[in-house]
C-alpha cells in the first residue's frame, strides 16, 4: 500500500504498520558511529553492564528514526511534499538489542495549506511499541502532503 494523499485522510484514521523490526547490535553500532555519538550506553558494553540498564541501550535517535521509517509505507510514501516537523517526542521506555518494534499511526489533525492549493497538512501521532506492547517511543509528525491529481 502505498501513502494516501491529503485528501485521502480523515481525523481518527488509524494504522497498525505491517512491518515490524528486530534491533539488532549492527543497527545501533552504524547509527551511533555514523552520527559521531560516542555515548559509552551505546557502544560499550562494560560501561553499559555498570549502567541501571545492565546492558547496551539502544541509541535515542535510531528508534526515533525506525519509528518515522516504518510508518511511511502506508502514510507519506509518494505523496510528501516535505515533512513540516516534529513535536512532542517522548521515549517512555528504553529500546535494547534484540527489541521487537513495530509501528502504528493516527491522524489527529488536518489542515489547507495557505500557500499551497494543491497541498495540505497532516498531523500523524506516531506510536512505538517493543515486543511486551509498551510505547518506547511517540511523536507528532506534521507532513505537507500533495492532494489527489484532478
Amino acid at each position: 500500500m502505498s501513502g494516501r494523499h491529503y485528501d485521502e485522510w480523515r481525523i481518527g484514521d488509524r494504522i497498525d504498520h505491517p512491518v515490524r523490526r528486530t534491533v539488532t547490535e549492527t543497527d545501533n553500532l552504524l547509527f551511533s558511529t555514523m552520527t559521531h555519538n560516542p555515548q559509552p550506553l551505546h557502544i560499550d558494553v562494560e560501561a553499559a553492564r555498570a549502567s541501571e540498564f545492565g546492558q547496551i541501550l539502544v541509541n535515542g535517535t535510531f528508534t526515533f528514526a525506525l519509528m518515522i521509517g516504518l510508518s511511511v509505507g502506508e502514510t507519506t510514501l509518494g505523496t510528501l511534499v516535505a515533512n513540516l516537523g516534529y513535536d512532542k517526542l517522548v521515549m517512555p521506555k528504553p529500546v535494547f538489542l534484540g527489541d521487537t518494534l513495530r509501528a502504528a499511526s493516527e491522524v489527529v489533525a488536518l489542515r489547507d495549506s495557505q500557500s499551497r492549493p494543491t497541498a495540505g497538512l497532516v498531523t500523524f501521532r506516531h506510536d512505538l511499541r517493543n515486543q511486551r506492547d509498551e510505547i518506547v517511543c511517540q511523536c507528532l509528525r506534521t507532513a505537507l502532503l500533495h492532494r489527489r491529481p484532478a
